[in-house]
């Protein structure tokens, strides 16, 4: 049975599935920043994952990665697992920008995160609506 860390819901908003994955938006609006997190239970590192779940953890990531650069016109997109604070494998998908809060260093721990309004996350959603294919399934967060 998949349960989703509990720092991982206190510090985001569910988006939606993909096939295997959740989406999260970490509730910070100085960054587009997106969490996949494969629906397995006791999984804290990729190699983890079976052959067929490794692979489709990579494109649902790259799919992700492709849409969220063009969506929001990124000049570079970070992609990661880093997991030292919370085990549960989680991919990180950033949308970087020239101009952002941190560029060119790391997101982490730069500034205070930014609570996104409600208007936001619907404008995300709808934007996210628009470019995803009908594996992905929205979910209300």
């Amino acid at each position: 049975m998949f349960a989703l860390d509990s720092r991982l819901q206190q510090d985001t908003l569910t988006i939606g599935d993909f096939p295997l994955c959740r989406l999260l938006l970490s509730n910070d609006a100085n960054y587009p920043w997106f969490i996949l997190v494969p629906r397995r239970d006791d999984i804290s590192e990729l190699f983890q994952l079976d052959v067929a779940d490794q692979q489709r953890l990579w494109q649902e990531t790259t799919a992700l990665a492709e849409v969220l650069k063009d969506s929001f016109d990124a000049d570079k997109m970070n992609v990661a697992t880093l997991g030292n604070v919370v085990s549960q494998l989680h991919m990180h998908v950033i949308v970087r920008k020239r101009d952002d809060a941190a560029w060119p260093a790391p997101v982490w721990g730069k500034h205070p995160a930014k609570p996104y309004s409600a208007e936001q996350v619907a404008a995300i959603r709808e934007r996210l609506r628009l470019v995803l294919d009908e594996d992905f399934k929205f979910l209300e967060g």
